[in-house]
């Protein structure tokens, strides 16, 4: 069943939306949860939490892209979990360490309509970003600071040396950097 399809079927209120979104797309928000919580059970819980709140945000929502409207929310949740237990035990210090990397590159503010005009921004910003580097730059940028993957994790995956992993994110954390400052976006 295709995307619009099963968007569809949460506008009726269909019940059958949870259990398509379910088989399409479990194992993907699986994949983000244990990524950031490094534990089944509750990557479990956060896919099942996501099919609660897709169920509550749509409507009004209608996500042009039902993975990624799915894996946002999976990714929230599941930092949201993460924040609620000891990040260095459960999370084996991967989520930190890679938020940590980009803070000489993105800042936060007090204020939230100014930090969510600034998320906004930053967001677009990113994505041009992300637009002009090669894919082999591009997946490695994504599974560090999205789907927050270790840098052995990515290095298997890929068929690279660690050191190589390192030094492509240090490269793209400078470029990024460099970018983000010509685009006015302060530091």
């Amino acid at each position: 069943m295709g995307d619009d399809e099963i968007v569809e079927l949460f506008w009726k209120r269909s019940e059958a939306a949870l259990s398509e979104a379910e088989r399409k797309y479990s194992k993907y928000c699986h994949s983000i949860a244990f990524g950031i919580l490094r534990c089944n059970e509750d990557a479990e819980e956060c896919v099942n939490d996501t099919l609660a709140k897709a169920w509550n945000a749509i409507p009004p929502a209608r996500p042009s892209v039902l993975r990624t409207f799915l894996g946002k929310i999976t990714r929230n949740l599941s930092l949201n979990v993460l924040e609620k237990m000891n990040a260095e035990k459960r999370g084996l210090g991967q989520v930190p360490l890679a938020l940590s990397e980009l803070d000489e590159c993105v800042s936060g503010s007090d204020f939230e309509a100014e930090r969510h005009i600034e998320e906004e921004t930053i967001t677009q910003a990113v994505n041009r970003f992300l637009s002009r580097l090669d894919p082999e730059q591009q997946k490695v940028f994504v599974r560090r600071y999205w789907y927050v993957s270790s840098i052995e994790e990515i290095a298997g995956g890929y068929g690279m040396s660690e050191s190589k992993v390192k030094s492509i994110l240090f490269r793209l954390r400078k470029k990024l950097k460099r970018e983000l400052e010509k685009e006015g976006i302060l530091l």
